[in-house]
């Protein structure tokens, strides 16, 4: 395992993984805490495919992510993570509406939401609240507004 700390307008991102697969993307006082010490060895450079797709996310020229990813957990969790990886970019869904597809409660979905190791890649931000309410974030309440902000489409591209 080695992990990199990539720069990004919502703070410093810290990626882990191995040669195959990125494995977690943390921000910092993240919630819940991940482990540190299964990060491996820091090497900035480690992850650069993964650092091109977040800089051009960032920069509004990326909508999807097609680095290869290893995120482990248990099946329910697993398939609510699958679930939020099939919600389109700029749009959101409800923990109702994950609720209704993996045939579970609303906070059953939450936790395993909140469990996601993949923040970002797995855009666990485009999750909310009943009438869009923005509801726990493992980055904070400010990162999610921000990730919902950079996905919303200009006024312009409405009319």
């Amino acid at each position: 395992m080695k992990h990199a700390v990539l720069d990004s307008p919502i703070g410093p991102l810290t990626v882990v993984g191995d040669r195959a697969a990125v494995t977690g993307l943390y921000f910092p006082n993240h919630w819940p805490r991940p482990d540190r010490t299964t990060f491996g060895d820091r090497d900035d450079s480690a992850f650069p495919e993964a650092a091109r797709q977040l800089k051009e996310y960032f920069a509004g020229q990326r909508t999807t992510f097609d680095v290869p990813l290893q995120a482990s957990g248990p099946d329910f969790d697993r398939a609510v993570w699958t679930e939020i990886a099939s919600i389109p970019y700029g749009t959101t869904k409800t923990y109702g509406d994950l609720a209704r597809t993996v045939k579970a409660l609303p906070h059953e979905v939450g936790a395993a939401v909140g469990r996601n190791p993949l923040s970002i890649l797995v855009a666990c931000h485009r999750v909310v609240g009943k009438g869009g309410k923005l509801t726990g974030y493992a980055g904070g309440i400010p990162r999610k507004q921000f990730l919902l902000d950079l996905e919303r489409p200009p006024a312009s591209a409405l009319w």
